[in-house]
């Protein structure tokens, strides 16, 4: 193996951030957290994760206001909502020595790109993930479903790298693995979000068990996800159409969910549009592929968006 971590910092403490940076430290990972609202909860109080792989705690929690406080970390775990992406530039700095290496763990498109532009492409990697968990209180992560973590590397970068946290993360109760092709795992993933977190927000706010509930909607849902994997092939990305089934059935069971960008919509912040929605719109036009169904959504929810008072888009 040609590359390690002994130290970590997880930048984003919402749902995803607590509860792989919790599984991470419970295993005995020297782990530290950025911490904003939940600080002094979490620092009081310690972590707790209702998880259906089994219930844990990480107390007393490793949580520092600042990256500067963190200081330089072999691994930054970047978790956060792409929204507070415009804070990459302050926040990682302080994180890096020469050998740090930074994965996102983040939704949709362009976020292996903007962290590339401030750390250089060779230090980047992806992770998608496969998980149902819910922020529900202060220091409280409820996590219902999933977990799988699939990680590739965004150019080109040292061998075995992604193996090597994919094999981490396993020892953690994590399930997880390298991916050859990072773009195409994108992709994979946004067969499943492009419509569920879009038709939920669209819908007014509602979880994928009423989306389901209604056969026009699920027609929408078939209809959003072949877009998908039609765009996906068109940019040389080989998608089958078994997605589609296979992404509705996993979902049937997984009752009342509320998918992330629902829960950010009725709780009045900010929404993942441009990386979820518009760049993988934008991405397919540019190689000639059309996403009607696509664009009629990202119409509805910039909509939905617009009639939310004092709401940024």
């Amino acid at each position: 193996m040609s590359w390690d971590f002994k130290s970590v910092a997880v930048v984003g403490s919402g749902a995803i951030g607590l509860y792989y940076g919790g599984r991470l430290a419970a295993a005995g990972e020297d782990v530290r957290f950025l911490l904003r609202s939940d600080h002094d909860a979490l620092m009081r109080d310690g972590l707790r994760v209702e998880s259906v792989h089994g219930n844990f705690e990480v107390r007393p929690f490793p949580g520092f206001r600042s990256t500067a406080g963190i200081g330089p970390v072999d691994l930054v775990i970047v978790a956060w909502k792409t929204t507070a992406n415009e804070h990459l530039a302050d926040v990682l700095p302080p994180l890096l020595h020469e050998k740090t290496q930074v994965i996102t763990l983040q939704n949709g498109l362009g976020n292996c790109e903007r962290i590339s532009a401030l750390v250089g492409a060779d230090r980047v990697l992806g992770g998608l993930c496969f998980v149902c968990s819910n922020r529900v209180g202060h220091g409280l992560v409820r996590h219902t479903a999933g977990g799988k973590v699939a990680i590739g590397e965004y150019r080109p970068g040292i061998p075995g790298r992604a193996e090597e946290i994919a094999r981490r993360f396993k020892a953690a109760n994590i399930p997880a693995g390298a991916v050859g092709n990072l773009a195409k795992a994108q992709w994979e993933k946004l067969v499943w979000n492009i419509p569920f977190n879009g038709l939920s927000v669209a819908e007014g706010g509602v979880s994928t068990e009423a989306l389901l509930a209604r056969p026009e909607i699920e027609e929408e849902i078939r209809h959003l996800m072949g877009e998908v994997i039609g765009a996906a092939n068109a940019l040389g990305l080989p998608l089958e159409k078994s997605l589609i089934d296979f992404n509705i059935d996993r979902t049937r069971p997984m009752g009342p969910y509320r998918t992330s960008s629902m829960i950010d919509f009725v709780e009045g912040r900010e929404v993942e549009v441009g990386p979820i929605w518009r760049e993988p719109l934008s991405r397919a036009a540019d190689a000639g592929y059309p996403m009607p169904h696509l664009g009629s959504l990202l119409g509805r929810i910039e909509q939905r968006l617009a009639e939310r008072p004092g709401t940024p888009s």
